[in-house]
C-alpha cells in the first residue's frame, strides 16, 4: 500500500525545511519529493496544507501502570494517549507490578505493545530486583527480551557501589542507566518544594541539594566508569549547571526535563492542590528559568512527561497523602509549543528536543529518509485548543492544565507507515 502526504512543510531540523511530499510504502519512506515531482498512484492520500510535518516524536519517560495497576493506565489506553498527543514511540518505566525485573515481564509488555498496535513501546527495564537497590538484575536476559535501558525510577540507588557497578554490567550489554536522582535522606519526609509556599503552607519542604547531589554522584560515576548515563526528569538550576559542567569535559551525560518544570513553579500548589504534587517537585521560579536556559543552550537533551496516571480517589486526600505525579501524554506537545510562541526556542529546536535527540539517545536514527520507518506527526502549531481532561484517552484526569487554552497540537500520528491517530 503507497501513502502520499501532500502539501505539508516537511521540517526534519538539519535535513529538510519546506514544501515537501512524503510518499509511503509497505511501512516505509518510499521518497521523499519536491511538491508534485513523483508520479507514482497512491492508494491513499493526506492533506497536509497548512501542516508541519515531522519525525514522530519520542517520549522516553511514562509509566504505563500495566501490569498491575490497570484502574489507573494500561497499555493500550496509554498508547493510545500517545498518539493523540503526537508521539510514535514511548519509553515505559518499570515501576508496575510486579516490577519489570526479569526477562519474563519485558517480553510481555512487548507483546501487549504490539496487540494494541498504536505508538511503538520500548520498555526501560529495572536496575535492581524489586527496585530494591541492591542486587543488580540480569541484564543480557532484559536486552535480550527487548529492554531499551535500565532504571530504578520513583526509587533511587542510594549505595553508590551499587550504581557503579550498574553502570559497568550495563555497558557491557550497549545498555544505559536512566537516573532518578533523589537523596532520601535530605528529602526527609518532605512533600513540596521548600520554600515560602511550604513554610506558608505548614508542609514539609524538599531541598534542590537532595536532587543535585545525586546529579553529581551520576556524573562522577559515569566519570569514572566512561558509562552513559541520562538524568531523569531535571528539575533545578543545580542540576541543569552540573550537567552542563560535565558535558563541557567530555562526560557522556544527557538529561531530560518535562513540561511542568518550564511552565510551573511552586505556587501551583496553591491551598493544597494535590494535582501539582509531583516528585522531583514544582520548584522556584530561578529554577523555571534555568530550565528554560538549559533547554536553550543544548545542556538539557530532550523534554518528556513523566506520564504518572492516578486514579481521582487517589489524588483527592489530604496532601501529605496524595501520590506523586501528572499525567502528560495529551498536553506535552501543546505546553512544549509555547516555547516556541514565546520566543524561547524555534520549531526546529523543539523537534529535536521531543524527537531527535531522544532517537539519538536511544540508538536510533528517525531522519525522513528512504527507507526508513515511517514514524511521523503532523501538527497544527497555531491550532487553538483547550484542555479539558474528561475527553482524555489515557484512563486518567491528574493534570494540573485542565481548562488551560494551549495553542498548537498533533492531528495526525503515523506509526509504520499506519495512520493511528487523525482529528
Amino acid at each position: 500500500m503507497r501513502m502520499k502526504i501532500e502539501n505539508g512543510h516537511v521540517l526534519d531540523p538539519g535535513h529538510i525545511d519546506g514544501l515537501r511530499d512524503i510518499w509511503i510504502l509497505d511501512g516505509r519512506i518510499e521518497a521523499v519529493t519536491e511538491p508534485g515531482a513523483y508520479m507514482e498512484k497512491a492508494d491513499e492520500i493526506l492533506d497536509a496544507e497548512g501542516l508541519f510535518v515531522t519525525p514522530g516524536l519520542i517520549d522516553m519517560h511514562v509509566h504505563l501502570r500495566e501490569p498491575g495497576q490497570e484502574y489507573k493506565e494500561t497499555i493500550e489506553s496509554g498508547c493510545r494517549a500517545a498518539v493523540r498527543g503526537g508521539f510514535t514511540a514511548v519509553c515505559c518505566m518499570p515501576n508496575t507490578r510486579p516490577v519489570n525485573d526479569n526477562a519474563g515481564i519485558t517480553s510481555w509488555i512487548v507483546q501487549q505493545a504490539e496487540k494494541a498496535g498504536l505508538a511503538r513501546v520500548y520498555p526501560v527495564a529495572a536496575i535492581t530486583g524489586g527496585l530494591g537497590g541492591q542486587q543488580l538484575n540480569e541484564y543480557a536476559d532484559l536486552k535480550g527480551a527487548g529492554a531499551i535501558a535500565l532504571s530504578d525510577d520513583g526509587m533511587p540507588v542510594l549505595d553508590g557501589q551499587t550504581m557503579r557497578r550498574a553502570m559497568e554490567y550495563a555497558q557491557a550489554f550497549d545498555l544505559f542507566i536512566i537516573s532518578h536522582c533523589e537523596d532520601l535522606s535530605l528529602v526527609a519526609g518532605g512533600v513540596m518544594n521548600e520554600g515560602t509556599v511550604a513554610t506558608r503552607l505548614g508542609l514539609g519542604g524538599i531541598p534542590n541539594i537532595s536532587e543535585y547531589l545525586m546529579v553529581e554522584r551520576e556524573i562522577g560515576l559515569a566519570e569514572l566508569t566512561g558509562s552513559r548515563v541520562h538524568i531523569a526528569h531535571v528539575s533545578t538550576r543545580e542540576s541543569v549547571r552540573a550537567i552542563r559542567h560535565a558535558k563541557a569535559r567530555g562526560v557522556q551525560v544527557t538529561a531530560e526535563t518535562a513540561p511542568h518544570y518550564f511552565t510551573l513553579t511552586e505556587e501551583a500548589v496553591g491551598d493544597y492542590d494535590t494535582l501539582a504534587k509531583m516528585n522531583p517537585p514544582l520548584r522556584s521560579e530561578a529554577d523555571r528559568q534555568a530550565i528554560i536556559e538549559g533547554l536553550q543552550d543544548g545542556t538539557l537533551d530532550c523534554i518528556a512527561t513523566d506520564h504518572a496516571p492516578h486514579a481521582s480517589m487517589e489524588k483527592e486526600v489530604p496532601f501529605d497523602e496524595a501520590p506523586n505525579g501528572i499525567i502528560g501524554l495529551e498536553t506535552s506537545l501543546g505546553l512544549s509549543l509555547k516555547l516556541v510562541h514565546d520566543g524561547f526556542l524555534s520549531l526546529a529546536d523543539l523537534i529535536r528536543l521531543m524527537s531527535k535527540n531522544p532517537a539519538r539517545i536511544l540508538g536510533m536514527n528517525n531522519d525522513l529518509l528512504p527507507g526508513a520507518p515511517a514514524d511521523l506527526t503532523l501538527m497544527d502549531i497555531k491550532a487553538s485548543w483547550e484542555v479539558a481532561p474528561a475527553s482524555f484517552a489515557s484512563l486518567s484526569r491528574n493534570t494540573p492544565f485542565g481548562g488551560w487554552q494551549l495553542t498548537g497540537q498533533a492531528v495526525a500520528t503515523i506509526v509504520g507507515g499506519r495512520l493511528v491517530y487523525k482529528v
